[in-house]
């Protein structure tokens, strides 16, 4: 045998191995991932997903720490906005009365304002006795439900999962209809029938194992859980192509187990090449402040290599599974070739790359003023949850309320009674709910102090019962021994000293009569709910319920401004105001950097794997010029239309295009960039063209699509947000790639080879005479000259450089060639 020359050589004879082992072990390779999938349709239940947005915000902000602060400090009961329509005040009245005297029910608010009753519409703001994510608290609102059965009734809540379930059935549908327009590209595409249902289980495969993983991470956001599968689908199905057409281009000459393993061994390092500007753009997610960035380009990355695992592992033993069934099922295939692409790309190459150049710059001018929100309210969604129905109605009616909470030191009713008189007098402020401004009875504000006196009068008890009560009270005071030479005027807060009460009443100091002991009773229960909700041992909370929108800068400025406020009354103290308002707030700030870093490191992270893959600094800054354009050309579209665009469609679509889309154009390049020395410009772009079409239009169609359906049928704002942008991204890709990118190809062919720093790498050249196997590109002579691909046996003389692959000499036993190949192709077989 010929020694075998080293580098390219040694990798080439070393994948010829590995695929050797893969199709070789095929059955090993089936019955791991059988057992895989089984335990992934098991597994696909544990994950639990994060529907909050909030929830992936950066411990830093001031939502964050303030969604802590009041989990720690405070509790949060379970409430329901329960609208009744077309009913009369008497008739909502009664209704009032049912629902209060439900035992599942502590509070509710009604009265004959327009806030609760409008348009023969009642509104009833319902307190439940359980905390907010107590199962019970759900069970109570269903027996209201229940109770309101024969009347129109519309509910509002933050508690259970209704939005996602609703969520997930919309993303079951578009699921479907993404799995029957990829069955239909494929058909459309495919020169076999049986190659079809060969991609289709290398995919489902590769997508049930995605999901069953998921629990790999703990808890996943209901983005990534709704359209991981789908993107995987459409980011992932070209390696699957790849390795198909490779192994029908290898079947042209050799047999079935031949073919898989030449193709596998090719194909290996191929893909790998192709996957790693898909990973460098979601990579740029990872680098997010929102978490939700790092939680989906971990979920897409791991759906990636599954989906690489798949094709390497998997496809090949279905190849050969199936590949019988693809030599009989051949067909024509329908993708015409398109050589007026390539003619007009000839024509034009002086006109359309400085067309194209004008506008890039005109469209990243224009994207520059795409008005990005940061909450949900100010979004239109194609389609509405019954959530957002819902709220609309009740909008109509009673309006809207933008609530947020005011978080400060506890301990200081007098400074909480001054500072929600302030905020009460600014107009941006509606009305305000503390502690300190909450009527207890007969006028009286829980915190307001009243003496002995005062107290027994309130509750009729007798002077000297409230006095010994006052005296035991103050044995607590650190200021006892003044007291008790003026107790007369001893001032305690009411909610302080009807607790005490209780206590002692509880314990059995005192003793009451029965009326008296049943207002004690409820004056407790209400008493008792405002302390969980509004004073922890450390925090007071006070709700602002703001005159302004949920976000914009007036909102933004004003939430600043409430820190101003408090900050007078609670000096070098941590004032936080979480709330809704305050969330967009901080993921407008989080974005003003995420933006910059997501397309920094994209375009970094891309330009890098093409800089190795073109071994040119050309042709990468090319290929990424061409993809930002189309990036900003792509949201234009949201800022020449005015239409609000949730800030996050941004950051996910742009890394997504980055890293995806730039494989149509790296198709195309590596294409021409091989023909343009063989064959004169025009025919090489034209050749290019008719070779990259099928492969563009398959991948293509399928993430447009697949974006549309999602931007379409998605009630969600940041899933229909990533849905449209993605789908009208791809397009603006496809349209460029085909239509502008040849032209600055044909234009920039010198700067791409003039910067061009490829390394030649010295050759052995081999001699050999006899019988011998080639594959491989070679150069040389064998009783003439040949340069190109070979794959296959030689009785003679040989003298070639071996560029990619290797040659090997066989033992030659004087039978004719063609009875030694067939020889071979039995024993192989065998």
């Amino acid at each position: 045998m010929a020694e075998q020359p080293k580098n390219v050589h040694e990798e080439s004879s070393f994948m010829i191995k590995v695929a050797t082992f893969i199709v070789d072990r095929r059955n090993l390779f089936f019955l791991l991932f059988g057992i895989a999938i089984i335990f992934s349709l098991v597994s696909m239940n544990w994950v639990n997903v994060e529907n909050a947005m909030s929830a992936y915000l950066p411990d830093t902000t001031e939502t964050r720490q303030g969604l802590d602060r009041m989990e720690e400090q405070f509790i949060t009961y379970g409430t329901a906005k329960v609208m009744v329509t077309n009913i009369p005040y008497e008739e909502a009245e009664k209704i009032s009365e049912d629902i209060e005297n439900l035992e599942s029910v502590i509070m509710l608010t009604f009265d004959n304002t327009t806030d609760h009753y409008n348009n023969f519409s009642a509104l009833y703001d319902i307190t439940f006795g359980y905390e907010e994510t107590d199962d019970r608290a759900l069970a109570a609102l269903d027996e209201v439900e229940a109770m309101l059965s024969n009347y129109d009734i519309y509910v509002s809540t933050s508690m259970g999962d209704a939005s996602a379930e609703q969520i997930a059935s919309e993303m079951q549908v578009i699921s479907v209809l993404v799995a029957v327009v990829v069955v239909t590209v494929l058909l459309l595409t495919s020169q076999t029938w049986a190659e079809v249902p060969v991609l289709l289980l290398t995919f489902i495969s590769a997508a049930l194992i995605t999901k069953g993983t998921n629990f790999l991470m703990g808890t996943i956001s209901f983005v990534s859980n709704s359209v991981t599968i789908v993107l995987q689908l459409a980011l992932s199905i070209d390696y699957a192509v790849i390795f198909c057409n490779r192994y029908k281009e290898e079947h042209q000459t050799l047999d079935i187990r031949e073919a898989d393993i030449v193709a596998l061994s090719k194909a290996i390092p191929e893909i790998s090449s192709s996957s790693l500007t898909t990973v460098g753009g979601l990579i740029a997610m990872m680098f997010m402040q929102f978490g939700i960035g790092s939680d989906m380009a971990l979920c897409l990355i791991r759906a990636i290599i599954l989906s690489l695992l798949g094709v390497f592992l998997l496809m090949p033993g279905l190849l050969m599974l199936f590949g019988k069934a693809m030599d009989k099922t051949k067909h024509k295939s329908f993708i015409p070739d398109i050589p007026f692409v390539g003619k007009f790309a000839y024509r034009t190459r002086h006109i359309m790359p400085p067309l194209f150049l004008l506008v890039i710059i005109g469209s990243y001018l224009i994207s520059s003023k795409c008005p990005y929100v940061y909450g949900y309210t100010m979004i239109e969604t194609p389609v509405q949850s019954d959530a957002m129905i819902v709220d609309e109605m009740i909008e109509e009616s009673f309006g809207t309320s933008n609530m947020v909470a005011l978080v400060v030191p506890a301990g200081n009713y007098e400074k909480e009674k001054k500072l929600l008189k302030e905020l009460d007098a600014r107009e941006e402020i509606d009305y305000t709910m503390g502690l300190a401004n909450t009527e207890a009875m007969d006028g009286y504000m829980l915190t307001d102090k009243l003496t002995a006196r005062d107290f027994s009068e309130l509750l009729e008890l007798d002077y000297e019962v409230a006095e010994l009560l006052y005296m035991a009270y103050a044995v607590n005071d650190e200021n006892y021994a003044k007291i008790v030479n003026g107790l007369s005027t001893y001032a305690v807060p009411l909610i302080d000293i009807f607790m005490f009460l209780y206590d002692e009443v509880d314990e059995g100091y005192v003793t009451l009569e029965d009326d008296l002991m049943e207002t004690l009773e409820d004056a407790h229960t209400q008493m008792q709910i405002a302390l969980d909700q509004l004073q922890g041992e450390e925090a007071s909370r006070m709700l602002v319920y703001l005159t302004l929108p949920e976000e914009g800068k007036e909102t933004f400025a004003f939430l600043d401004e409430i820190h101003t406020i408090a900050n007078k009354y609670y000096e070098d103290a941590k004032i936080l105001v979480p709330g809704e308002a305050t969330s967009q707030y901080d993921l407008y700030k989080t974005f003003q950097r995420d933006n910059t870093v997501v397309n920094v490191v994209s375009i970094l992270a891309v330009l890098v794997v093409l800089l190795f893959t073109f071994m040119s600094a050309g042709m990468p800054v090319l290929l990424i010029m061409v993809i930002q354009g189309v990036i900003w050309i792509n949201f234009s579209f949201p800022a020449v239309q005015q239409k609000n665009l949730f800030f996050m469609s941004y950051l996910i679509v742009s890394s997504i295009q980055m890293g995806a889309n730039i494989d149509y154009a790296i198709v195309i390049s590596g294409r021409f960039m091989e023909l343009k020395d063989k064959m004169p410009k025009k025919d090489a772009i034209i050749e290019t063209m008719n070779f990259a079409f099928p492969t563009i239009v398959t991948s293509g169609s399928m993430l447009a699509l697949a974006g549309i359906f999602i931007g379409q049928m998605s009630s969600d704002g940041a899933i229909c947000g990533i849905g449209q942008c993605l789908g009208r991204g791809t397009i603006c890709s496809i349209i460029v790639v085909m239509f502008v990118l040849p032209q600055i190809l044909l234009l920039g062919e010198k700067i791409i080879d003039r910067t061009s720093f490829a390394v030649s790498i010295p050759l052995k050249l081999e001699r050999t005479t006899g019988l011998m196997r080639i594959d491989g590109r070679v150069q040389g002579q064998i009783n003439g000259t040949i340069i190109g691909e070979v794959h296959g046996y030689v009785r003679g003389e040989a003298s070639l450089f071996v560029n990619m692959g290797k040659m090997e000499q066989q033992e030659d036993d004087g039978s004719s060639l063609e009875a030694f190949i067939q020889k071979e192709k039995e024993e192989k077989n065998a």
